[in-house]
């Protein structure tokens, strides 16, 4: 990986500013950057080889000052780290911070985006999807946290269900263990089989595979919440 020293972000900070009509300091304050023109509100950056929490606390202090701040860190390439320098502008922005790059190999600097109050647009079809998922799960069957297991959803909860009927029962159609189980798209999910629970064995009619049988086993299906 690259290093970078934070005296390498100045003098092309420094020039982007002055361009912009500001007169432009370095260190005043113990802020890294200051920029003043006419009555406007001055400017402090804070200048990083990267983004980390001490820099994100930093650039809050300096809103006491003035809400005209932002965070500079080098350009890097490659996806990796676009998505990186992306989500941390999304932080910024709800935090009231601006964010700008430089590109160290040219110097160009780009604003990704300007101090100011930001209200996140509320996404409905998330919401819904938030919602639908916490009333279709029966019970509380995954511990808040965990990452590195297989997650309960409804959908798998519905799986257990079906497949503990075929268990039980035997092939049965669709229809029956929809009927049986509470789960109303059964037929589809036997179908579609997800998991490689579930066989067709004739038409409408399935059965439990091997690996339906480990996987019942694995979350031992308990009755319906």
């Amino acid at each position: 990986m690259e290093r970078f020293r934070e005296t390498d972000l100045y003098p092309p900070v420094k020039g982007f500013l002055e361009g912009q009509g500001f007169a432009v300091k370095g260190e005043v304050s113990d802020a890294d950057v200051v920029a003043c023109r006419g009555d406007d509100p001055p400017v402090i950056v804070e200048l990083k080889a990267g983004f980390s929490l001490a820099l994100l606390h930093q650039a809050v202090a300096r809103l006491a000052i003035t809400d005209a701040v932002y965070l500079c860190v080098p350009r890097r390439s490659g996806r990796v780290a676009w998505r990186a320098l992306q989500d941390n502008v999304k932080l910024c922005r709800r935090l009231g911070l601006g964010v700008m790059s430089v590109r160290l190999s040219d110097g160009f600097v780009e604003v990704h985006c300007d101090p100011g109050p930001y209200a996140p647009r509320k996404s409905k079809p998330r919401k819904e999807r938030l919602l639908r998922e916490f009333t279709r799960r029966r019970g509380d069957p995954a511990s808040g946290g965990a990452t590195r297991v297989e997650q309960v959803t409804a959908y798998r909860q519905d799986a257990i269900l079906i497949a503990g009927h075929l268990a039980a029962t035997g092939p049965s159609n669709g229809i029956a263990v929809a009927r049986a189980t509470g789960v109303e798209n059964a037929t589809r999910m036997m179908r579609d089989d997800h998991y490689g629970w579930f066989e067709r064995v004739s038409r409408g009619t399935y059965a439990l595979t091997d690996a339906g049988r480990d996987g019942l086993a694995r979350y031992n299906a308990g009755p319906r919440q």
